[in-house]
Parts: structure tokens; C-alpha cells; sequence
């Protein structure tokens, strides 16, 4: 790097010219390389990894891969495939894995020979995971031996050692997300668990075995039946009206591999691949796929002897309604639009897809007359459901562009014509409705009262929903007509949200079970019928208060739990005196000294989703250092059982060899000879690290147990910490009301104002789409008509809720 001029340090030359040696880059600037530092970007690093893993999979040489998420977020991949060469790299003068590791662009998927189609083709997959690891190990079995490489922030720490003998061949690699560089450490099961299952999907006989140490969840993914497979399960359940049509094939070097099957329901369902990668954006295999599928059906009705009923020109929307199809495809240099690989560019590929997909849906449709006529008769029936919503759209657009005397007659208008100041509010019920249209402000605010739970769009055809009064009411009182699913024209597109009467539209339901459902159904319409308002930044949601705290002449509104509890904190008198012995806590003192408390419970509640009772983990606390988390050699940490005895636990260290990894963990043995188990990358956990330190630091400002509440001439003794913050808490409630809202009718027109709608002081959350795909399944998932995927989230998410309204 060039040194930075001290005499003009406003000169633009040279030597202002920074250069980013080796990884440098990457650390600086990591979203340019797997597209952001959240949580997204936290599961690509997984992705990159297993991708590589994949490739040797669909090179032959590999049939697993397991993966491992860990206690302290460290997650291991390894597989079986030929392992990484470790030989000395004939221009760099390093072992080849050192500089796969370490240099970007560098690897085997630049010449077709060594890899003919993979999915991290930029070649900077497993480099950019190394750089944005706090550490990250490389353990390769080939040759009959076991090498080894550890690697720091993208820097080798150690040199390639053979460390043991191995019968097989494959690699292993194990890295931890720097906490520097990511928002957040928590990787997301069902994200990763929907992933590798859709691999297994796409690559017929590979087993994906995912563990995750955080739940000791362990599952295994193998389909044999590939593609199909997947139809068939993601039609697990539906009324499905024919056979799965399916066709492999490979033209030009491009592998096609389809499957497809129609059900009696009205939802599309499409997931494409480009080489194992989910494209969610599409791109020219879908539109050859719809090419081929809508030519393949009106060529079937043009030739076929059917009644003269069905003889009708369809749209590709008319033969995709009740369509569950999977399109993966194979190719050796793909096109990707940005890293993040959303969607197929390859021009050729339309062409390839559509001849492959047409030619094998003519031979089905030949062989199997009944299931083409099942089709055919479904395609027609959507054509004739479509043309009557077509006619109620226009009849809603026309009424709509009238005049205002055709808006709903439960619609309080504003008086303000102008979009961009005008606000429209819609709320559950004539109650909060009532309240609203008195505390509201005419000029710019409108009310729109619904009557009960709107009808979930998920499940419903579009004739059907447009014939629903109060989504009907929805529409007119907005402007625009919804999308169909039909492809406008952008002209016709904005000439229709020309109409849009309000730039703010503002969900404000009840802070309650039933208002949750109704806000939900309300985002699951404007996501698939107005998904352009959402992305305009139009759709808000209200925050009203959750409390009222009020006595006498005082009153005060307050947004959550966290607030209440830093009111009550407030609430604490300066007249109080908490005593460890010599030491005193009063006013500011004894406000951190509680915060610090309420730190360490949150702390304590995560834990014990790991599986940790409280009584242990404090115990574990309570010991002066920081547990250890290698327990190198199985070596138990020097004092720590001696001070786990006299809590009344035994410890003991059990090794376990699991994907060729040696696994510790740390077994804890109370009187009773109950036995608590845990993987010891707990004791480097931020979990672990952050209350150890919370709770050291408790002790150190107490020194002496039981503690001392001092008020005036009064003085009682609490136990310990815990007990402390609960009875400091009930006498700060003592003396005042506080009143939970569960309606927005409870509020009285002033308070809901002052509260909620006033825009000098009101909260709103503003709903955005930080990623189209992740929002479409999880709309799919607990809105759709598979009860399944809904169980499956209440059962994986249960423990993780502290208070269930209900």
C-alpha cells in the first residue's frame, strides 16, 4: 500500500490510490460479495461452502455431505468427495488448498474438465467464507492421510500438516462468521433445513445429513425419485387431477430435468434451479418452461377430438392456475443476474427448455388422453373464472373512476385531494372505527372500518375475492384495481396506480390474537394483489400503545414491555437503598444495577432453549474464569469440578466421533443423577461469554449475599439477584393503575390522537420486502393450504414464545 501524502492532503494522485492486498477487499467491502452482513448474507457463507460440496456431487464423485450448526455459531461441512489437492501449486508455490482458500477467482470450475456445471461459478465462494470467519479449518482426506490448515480471518495461521492416517478421501471444513463483519451470529434452521432438502430434491441419491446442536435436532435427506419426488410432495395432500408428467433430457450441453402435476386448488406453484441454485426471479428456463407448457396445451385442443366446449384459445395464466412444477436445469457457463444468483440470463437456454418440456408433454398427452383432458378441462375452467374477475375488476375500475359518490359508505373521506398528504386507516370493527373517524384529523386522515376477518387471498380465486364486500370496499376506497396475475403493460400499470388516493395506507388493528390474524390477512393481500404499493413504500402498520399507566391527573401511554419496565424502573424512589454489605446502590446506581439483572434473565431464558437448566447455568456462572470451550486433550478445566461439586453437580467429558470429527461434550451430573448434556462450543457462545461476564460483574458490585431493601426506617432481606428485581418491580407498580389495551375501541377519540395517529407523536412501522423469495414461502407457508408447514413452525417455535396471548 502506498503511502498517504502528509503535505496535501487534498491531493488526488497516486499515492491516494489504496490497494487491498489478498482478502483485504472482502473484509471491507463484504456485501459486494454475498450481497449484505444480515442474516441472509450470514446463511450464503453456508451456502458457498455446501455448494462446493454439491459440485463434486454432480461430478460423480461425492453421495454426502453433512452439516453441523454449533452451539457457539460455528458450522462444519463435510463431505466424501475427492477432497481438495493439498500438492505445491505450480505458479503460487503453496499447497493448492492454501490458495483455494486464500485467493479470489481461484479454483476448479474455470475449465469445464475438472467441474462440467457447478453453482459457485464466480470462484470466490469458499475464499470470501475464509476472509469473514473468525477462524476457519480445512481438513482434507486424501492420498490415505488427514491434512490440516487453520486459517484466521482470512490469514493462514498454520501450514499444511498431515495430522493422521484416513481410509477415505473428501473435506472437511469448519468456520466461525466474525461478529465483526455480521449483524447477527443466529442462523435460521428452517432457512437452511428448506435449502439442503431441496438439494437432496435436485440431486437423486445424494444424502444431506444437517444437525443442529442448538435444538439437537438431526435430520437426514435422501430422494432417490429426485425432481418427481419433489412434485409429488409438494402436492403432499392436495386433490391432485393427474399423473406427475416429467422429462430429462440434455441438447447443446444443457441438462433439463422437469417435473409437473396439477391440482384442484388455484395457487401456481413454481420453483426453478440453475444448477442447484434457487432461482427465485426466474429467467429463461421458466419463460421457456411457460412457452412450451401453454403451446403444448392449445396444441392439444387445436388436434384433439374433445367436446366443442373446450375449444378455446388459453392464456399462459389460464393453464398455471393449480400448477405445482419443479424446472431445474444444467449448464456449464450460467449467467447470473448479480452474486446472489436470482435469476438465469442465458439467452439459449429458452430455447432448449421449451423444445425439451413441449416434446415431452405432447408424448404424455398422447399416451394418457384422460390425464390431458383433466388438464385441459382445469385450463378452461380458470379461462371462464378469469374473464368473470376480468369484468368485476373493470366493474370495480369503472365505479371507482366515477366520482367520490361511489366510495364505500362506511369510508370517512378526507377532505385533502392530494395522495401525497393523504393518510387512510383501516381498522377492525365499527368500535375502533368510531373512535378513529372523532380523534382523527378530516383534513388529511381517512377511516375505513372492516367488518371481521377479511378472506385469505392465499386460498381464494380471484372472482371469488373480488365478489367479498369488504375487500371490494378496500379497493374502491383505495384507487387501483389489483393484479390478476395477468402481465400489464408498465403503461397500463402506472395509468392504473394513477388512481391511488392515499400515499400512506395504515393498518390499525387491535394489539390482540384476533388483530394480529386480521393485520396478517390484510399484508397477505396487499403482498399478492398490491405487492407494487408495498415496494413503494405505501403500506404502514400503527403502533398503539400496549399500556396506560395512569393515577389521578397522571397519565402515560407506553408502547411495550421493554418501556414498562424501564418506566417501573423510573418508578424506583430515590428514598431506596439496596445494601450488599458495606456497599450502597441508590438513584443511577441502583437503575444499572437492576438493568444489569434483567440483562442476565434474557441471557438465562436462551440458554435454556440449549437445554441448560437455570440452577446449572448459574452455578456455571457463579466459577471465576471462563470455562474453556476445547478441553484440550478431554483434560477437564483445572478447578472447575472441585467448584461444580460443591454446587452439586459432577462433571465428566464424553468424546464422540461424528462425521470423522472428533465431537466433546460437557456432561453435567446433579444429586439425582439427572444428566445435562451439551456440546462444549456452548462455553465460547456469545450466549455463554456475555452473561458470564454479566453475572461477574453482579458479584463484583454485591459482594455479599442475601441483599438489603432500605426505605426510610424499614429494611427487608432478599435471597439474591432475581428476587431483588421482582420486588423492586412490585413496589414500583404499587400506587398506580396500569391498563392493558387489548382494542383500540378502549381508547377513548382523544387518546387514540395523542397516541397513535398524531404525526408530531405516533410510531408506525413502515412494511418493506427485504427479500421477495423468503417472503413468498413464508406467505406460501402459513397462509397457504398445507396445514403441515404450519404445524411444522408452531412445533420448532413454541419454545422460543415467553407470553402467549390468548
Amino acid at each position: 500500500m502506498s503511502e498517504e501524502k502528509k503535505t496535501a492532503p487534498q491531493a488526488y494522485d497516486a499515492s491516494s490510490i489504496t490497494v487491498l492486498e489478498g482478502l483485504s477487499a472482502v473484509r471491507k467491502r463484504p456485501a459486494m460479495y454475498i450481497g449484505s452482513t444480515d442474516i441472509r448474507g450470514l446463511h450464503h457463507l453456508v451456502y458457498e461452502v455446501v455448494d462446493n460440496s454439491i459440485d463434486e456431487a454432480m461430478a460423480g464423485y461425492c453421495d454426502r455431505i453433512n452439516v453441523a450448526v454449533h452451539l457457539d455459531g460455528s458450522v462444519t461441512v463435510s463431505d466424501n468427495g475427492r477432497g481438495i489437492p493439498v500438492d505445491m501449486h505450480p505458479k503460487e508455490h503453496r499447497p493448492a488448498v492454501e490458495v483455494v482458500m486464500t485467493v479470489l477467482h481461484a479454483g476448479g470450475k474455470f475449465d469445464n474438465d475438472t467441474y462440467k456445471v457447478s453453482g459457485g461459478l464466480h470462484g470466490v465462494g469458499v475464499s470470501v467464507v475464509n476472509a469473514l470467519s473468525e477462524y476457519l479449518e480445512v481438513t482434507v482426506r486424501r492420498n490415505g492421510k488427514k491434512y490440516q490448515q487453520r486459517y484466521e480471518r482470512g490469514v493462514p495461521v498454520t501450514q499444511v500438516t498431515v495430522i493422521g492416517e484416513a481410509e477415505n478421501t473428501g473435506t472437511t471444513i469448519r468456520f466461525k462468521p466474525d461478529e465483526e463483519i455480521f449483524e447477527t451470529n443466529q442462523f435460521s434452521h428452517e432457512t437452511l433445513a428448506k435449502r439442503f432438502e431441496e438439494l437432496a430434491y435436485l440431486n437423486r441419491g445424494l444424502e444431506i445429513d444437517f444437525r443442529d446442536d442448538r435444538t439437537s435436532e438431526r435430520v437426514t435427506y435422501r430422494f432417490d425419485g429426485g425432481i418427481k419426488r419433489f412434485v409429488a410432495d409438494l402436492n403432499a395432500g392436495e386433490p391432485v387431477i393427474h399423473d406427475i408428467i416429467e422429462g430429462l433430457a440434455e441438447m447443446d450441453g444443457v441438462v433439463v430435468d422437469f417435473a409437473l402435476q396439477y391440482n384442484a386448488n388455484y395457487k401456481e406453484e413454481v420453483y426453478t434451479f440453475a444448477n442447484n441454485i434457487r432461482t427465485r426471479e426466474g429467467g429463461t428456463h421458466l419463460a421457456g418452461f411457460k412457452t412450451a407448457l401453454t403451446r403444448g396445451i392449445n396444441t392439444y385442443i387445436e388436434k384433439a377430438d374433445i367436446p366443442k366446449k373446450f375449444k378455446q384459445k388459453l392464456t399462459g395464466d389460464d393453464v398455471r392456475e393449480g400448477l405445482t412444477a419443479v424446472i431445474s436445469v444444467k449448464l456449464p457457463n450460467p449467467q447470473f443476474e448479480g452474486q446472489t444468483k436470482t435469476k438465469l440470463g442465458n439467452s439459449e437456454v429458452v430455447g432448449i427448455v421449451s423444445k425439451i418440456v413441449f416434446e415431452a408433454i405432447n408424448v404424455h398427452f398422447e399416451e394418457n388422453p384422460k390425464d390431458a383432458k383433466a388438464i385441459v378441462e382445469k385450463a378452461v375452467d380458470a379461462a371462464r373464472a378469469r374473464e368473470a374477475a376480468r369484468k368485476a375488476k373493470e366493474l370495480v375500475r369503472r365505479k371507482g373512476a366515477l366520482s367520490d359518490h361511489s366510495l364505500p359508505g362506511k369510508l370517512a373521506d378526507c377532505q385533502s385531494k392530494n395522495p401525497e398528504e393523504s393518510e387512510l386507516y383501516i381498522v377492525e370493527g365499527d368500535s375502533a372505527g368510531g373512535s378513529a373517524k372523532q380523534g382523527r384529523d378530516p383534513r388529511f386522515q381517512a377511516i375505513l372500518p372492516l367488518r371481521g376477518k377479511i378472506l385469505n387471498v392465499e386460498r381464494t380465486r380471484t372472482d371469488k375475492m373480488l365478489g367479498n364486500k369488504e375487500i371490494r370496499n378496500l379497493i374502491t376506497a383505495m384507487g387501483p384495481t389489483p393484479s390478476m396475475g395477468d402481465d400489464e403493460s408498465e403503461e397500463k400499470d402506472n395509468e392504473n396506480y394513477a388512481r391511488l388516493r392515499y400515499h400512506k395506507i395504515v393498518i390499525m388493528t387491535d394489539a390482540d390474537v384476533d388483530g394480529a390474524h386480521i393485520r396478517t390477512l390484510l399484508l397477505t393481500f396487499f403482498y399478492r394483489r398490491y405487492e407494487r404499493l408495498i415496494q413503494s413504500g405505501y403500506i404502514y402498520i400503527a403502533q398503539p400503545p400496549l399500556y396506560r399507566v395512569f393515577k389521578g391527573d397522571f397519565e402515560r401511554f407506553i408502547k411495550d414491555d421493554e418501556e414498562l419496565s424501564q418506566f417501573l424502573l423510573g418508578r424506583i424512589g430515590q428514598d431506596v437503598t439496596v445494601a450488599s454489605g458495606e456497599k450502597r446502590f441508590a438513584g443511577a446506581d441502583l437503575t444499572g444495577l437492576l438493568e444489569r439483572i434483567h440483562f442476565l434473565e434474557a441471557r438465562i431464558h436462551e440458554a435454556a432453549t440449549y437445554g441448560l437448566p437455570d440452577d446449572l447455568l448459574l452455578a456455571l456462572l457463579g466459577y471465576d474464569k471462563l470455562a474453556p470451550s476445547d478441553f484440550a486433550a478431554e483434560a477437564l478445566p483445572q478447578g472447575l469440578p472441585a467448584y461444580l461439586r460443591e454446587k452439586g453437580y459432577a462433571l465428566e467429558i464424553e468424546s464422540e466421533e461424528i462425521d470423522d470429527e472428533k465431537r466433546l461434550y460437557a456432561v453435567f451430573i446433579s444429586a439425582n443423577q439427572a444428566r445435562h448434556r451439551i456440546a462444549v462450543e456452548f462455553f465460547s457462545s456469545k450466549i455463554y461469554r456475555r452473561a458470564h461476564e454479566t453475572y461477574g460483574q453482579l458479584l463484583a458490585d454485591c459482594p455479599e449475599l442475601p441483599l438489603s431493601i432500605e426505605r426510610k426506617e424499614e429494611s427487608r432481606a432478599v435471597a439474591g439477584f432475581f428476587d431483588l428485581y421482582k420486588a423492586l418491580m412490585d413496589d414500583a407498580l404499587k400506587g398506580v393503575n396500569i391498563q392493558r389495551y387489548k382494542g383500540l375501541g378502549e381508547m377513548n377519540p382523544e387518546q387514540l390522537w395523542e397516541t397513535t395517529m398524531n404525526p408530531e407523536k405516533r410510531s408506525f412501522l413502515q412494511v418493506s420486502i427485504e427479500d421477495a423469495g423468503e417472503a413468498n414461502d413464508i406467505f406460501s407457508q402459513l397462509m397457504g393450504e398445507k396445514v403441515e408447514g404450519r404445524r411444522d413452525f408452531i412445533e420448532r417455535n413454541a419454545l422460543s414464545v415467553r407470553e402467549l396471548d390468548i
